[in-house]
């Protein structure tokens, strides 16, 4: 990870200076869907889709030339209280596979020319185990979240964000229970696959992460240093600087927006850049993307992570700015507009 250049203090003045979409693209958009060869609303989603990327990406006709996933991986202390039906070393092993072309993010941006990065976050330190205290402290988290901005280069105009952690959907649990309440039972989930005695494991360390951590947790950017780890904030970092760089943004399952509703608790408004790419099969995310008012592009029982879901939804996305830019207006095709 890169040395630290920045604080939590300075994440917040970020969110708050982040620019709004540009309504004029937006404008253009709405104006151009009513020309097109089709009854108005024909086409559904895909309109509002294309409306939401001429005005994140700030220009019209919107369109889609440099797509990327991008996967964040790190390393969480809880996973040594047995909350993951995989060893943490299954997080290392898996960075190979992604290098190797293995993985199913590897096969899923082949097939929609999506450039794939994979940021490994200090996987030979994890986080802190959380049910004892803090995750992380305030530098090494500010870090993260720096180091995720980082991953935002110029000329990218959609980005895809997963994540590769063993334990990190324990740590999207206890984000959104510190962040939304109810119980820890009505966010956690088999994850990896535990069950029965593991998963009243995982349940009962959700429980006790949020009551650890508490005093602590006065604000959305210290419940996610209390209860996140590297991986997650480097996401939320991501976030803003796509924001920061009109990048609209795909997010992929459970932990991944979980990370992002730390944004979302900071600001009702942080994530309107931000489309979900999918529903998780974990519980919890239909249970999240309902408090964050999302409704995922694809819900196909998925419950991978690595960025698989959000990667799958640029296609569509990608569909929907093709029909915008490429349809013929009524006037071209010489076809007679509605009566």
């Amino acid at each position: 990870m890169p040395q630290p250049i920045a604080t939590l203090d300075e994440m917040r003045r970020i969110l708050a200076m982040s620019p709004g979409p540009d309504e004029a693209a937006r404008a253009k958009a709405v104006a151009r869907e009513r020309l097109l060869t089709k009854p108005a609303g024909a086409l559904g989603r895909l309109e509002t889709i294309t409306e939401w990327l001429a005005a994140w990406q700030g220009r019209h006709p919107p369109d889609i030339r440099r797509p990327r996933t991008v996967v964040f991986a790190g390393n969480h202390g809880v996973a040594a209280r047995g909350v993951s039906a995989y060893p943490a070393s299954v997080t290392q092993q898996m960075m190979a596979n992604f290098a190797a072309g293995g993985a199913a993010v590897n096969q899923l941006c082949t097939t929609m020319d999506a450039d794939l990065r994979v940021y490994e976050l200090d996987l030979e330190h994890p986080t802190a185990d959380f049910t004892q205290g803090p995750a992380m402290g305030e530098e090494a988290c500010a870090r993260a979240m720096a180091y995720g901005m980082m991953a935002v280069e110029q000329g990218i105009d959609l980005l895809a964000l997963g994540e590769m952690g063993i334990g990190n959907t324990t740590a999207a649990a206890a984000l959104a229970h510190a962040l939304f309440g109810g119980t820890a039972a009505d966010w956690v989930g088999p994850g990896t696959g535990v069950a029965g005695p593991a998963l009243a494991t995982k349940t009962a360390a959700v429980e006790a992460a949020v009551a650890a951590n508490r005093a602590a947790m006065t604000d959305p950017f210290e419940t996610l240093r209390c209860l996140g780890g590297y991986e997650l904030a480097a996401i939320a970092g991501a976030i803003l600087a796509a924001r920061l760089g009109r990048v609209p943004v795909l997010l992929d399952g459970y932990a991944a927006t979980a990370a992002a509703a730390v944004l979302f608790a900071a600001d009702a408004r942080a994530l309107d850049h931000c489309l979900v790419g999918h529903c998780s099969a974990e519980p919890g995310h239909r249970r999240l993307l309902a408090r964050l008012g999302q409704e995922p592009l694809l819900d196909l029982g998925m419950r991978l992570g690595e960025g698989s879901g959000a990667t799958l939804a640029i296609a569509i996305v990608k569909a929907a700015a093709a029909c915008h830019a490429g349809m013929a207006t009524f006037a071209e095709a010489r076809v007679d507009g509605p009566a």
